[in-house]
């Protein structure tokens, strides 16, 4: 089959994939040459009675939790749609900023609903990309022929609807998911007409395999990389080299653009204070940073060879000269050490402590081939089937995943005692998040809001007097 991309956005309860739930999806498909296929998709996903969203969220967003449940599809039934409607093979799935933000809230999905939470990403000829890096690196290496905007300090700004702004792109609702699938397509378009080599580059170097290529430890070359980790005032984007491996196979890099004199000599445990200090820290006067950082061959870094900057003033757009950055890595290669003690403090650092919650632990493990199968037939189920359908599971985190999704889908599959498991659960959690929720409201209440802003905490109010726990 013929690739084809499908471009979404997310509109969201909060910010964190474990904890906060998918309100609203909006997609729509094309041919690899940007032209539509098909109708847009926007949607709703009916909020549950778990969750508490967040005040913040909900005043960018204008979606209520009362409009989920009145139009939304249930999780089960949207995971089912995402997968087998949307996400299909020879799919190349596109955001922006999605790998770190949308893909990951994709991944939870599928995890609480019993989909398999990669596949969408790889298998059957399905990729993904992200646009917001392809953006950076065309500001910053190839910028004629798109209006660049800044914020209201003058300083440099990607944000989508600034982009569309500047460059006379509707895009009248900005934050609504599918006014901003509408607007990445048309700025898809935009630096594809005017800089179609950049775009194309990327668009090939997208997968993991071809990352390596060009950064590997093999043959360690330096190379152009722009991240947002890297600094504002140079197009976040730099000269990195490949230092060391990195877990789970990816890579760490050093930032050329810094003398390493100040850190080659540091000893494992004076790096390991520097690299990961707190942002007081690094405040402090005398503070020396560390320009490690990890990439990751598959989140889609924007990567290029060091020959991009040798076109036009490509080496001036980013502040940086050959010079300089042949004389920072001498300085490196002689001190092997160095690189030894990177990769050792990324080996021994402590693990993340493990969640209580099954919907929080889906990077605790794969799940092994037994439990695939018993959970292939978990989503396969209806009602009826679920209700007395207890699978032995390998795995510790799915007989109270399997409890909370028939909860939040089938919730008369469950039996009395499992509803009393499922209730208190519940309860546990809603008082975790009224804590915060009535921080945000505090905060909110001194500022001046609109009408339509007081309707959606009105409703917001409403709603978790509708959920919260009997004692409460």
């Amino acid at each position: 089959m013929a690739k084809t991309f499908f471009f979404y956005d997310l509109e969201t309860s909060g910010l964190s994939a474990r904890e906060d739930r998918i309100m609203q999806f909006a997609g729509q498909r094309t041919d690899i040459d940007l032209k539509p296929i098909g109708d847009p998709i926007n949607v709703l996903v009916s909020l549950n009675d778990d969750t508490i969203p967040s005040p913040e969220a909900l005043l960018v967003t204008g979606i209520t939790p009362q409009k989920t449940r009145e139009e939304g599809y249930s999780e089960a039934d949207f995971a089912k749609l995402v997968v087998e409607e949307w996400f299909t093979p020879d799919t190349i799935v596109v955001g922006f900023n999605s790998v770190r933000f949308d893909d990951e809230f994709i991944r939870h999905l599928l995890w609480r609903n019993f989909q398999d939470p990669y596949e969408w990403s790889w298998k059957d000829g399905r990729s993904r990309w992200d646009l917001l890096d392809v953006v950076r690196m065309t500001r910053a290496l190839r910028p004629d022929g798109i209006e660049w905007p800044v914020d209201e300090n003058g300083d440099a700004t990607n944000r989508l609807e600034l982009i569309t702004k500047v460059n006379g792109i509707s895009h009248d609702n900005a934050h609504d998911a599918l006014s901003d699938v509408t607007a990445l397509i048309d700025v898809s378009r935009l630096i594809r007409n005017k800089q179609p080599q950049l775009f194309n580059f990327l668009l090939e170097k997208r997968d993991k395999n071809e990352i390596k290529k060009i950064v590997n430890l093999d043959s360690k070359q330096p190379f152009v990389y722009t991240s947002g980790r890297y600094d504002k005032q140079y197009a976040k984007t730099t000269v990195a080299f490949p230092l060391t491996s990195a877990p789970h196979g990816n890579v760490l890099v050093y930032d050329l653009r810094y003398d390493p004199t100040a850190v080659v000599g540091m000893n494992e445990e004076q790096l390991k204070k520097a690299m990961f200090a707190s942002w007081t820290a690094r405040q402090e006067d005398g503070f020396v940073s560390v320009p490690v950082k990890q990439l990751q061959y598959n989140r889609c870094p924007a990567i290029a060879p060091l020959g991009v900057l040798s076109q036009g003033d490509g080496w001036e757009k980013i502040s940086l000269d050959k010079s300089t950055i042949d004389k920072h890595l001498d300085i490196l290669l002689a001190h092997p050490a160095f690189a030894e003690n990177i990769r050792s403090i990324f080996e021994s650092r402590d693990p993340i402590a493990r969640a209580a919650d099954p919907e929080a632990r889906l990077y605790d493990d794969f799940v092994g081939n037994g439990d695939r199968i018993r959970i292939e037939a978990v989503r396969n189920a209806d009602v009826s089937k679920l209700a007395d359908f207890h699978p032995e599971f390998n795995d510790d985190r799915l007989p109270e995943l399997l409890l909370h999704y028939k909860a939040r889908n089938f919730p008369r599959s469950l039996s009395e005692s499992e509803q009393v498991d499922w209730e208190s659960w519940r309860a546990s959690r809603i008082e975790k998040q009224l804590v915060k929720f009535a921080k945000s409201i505090e905060d909110l209440s001194r500022r001046e809001l609109s009408d339509g802003d007081k309707f959606v905490l009105d409703e917001l109010r409403l709603w978790v007097e509708s959920i919260a726990p009997e004692d409460n």
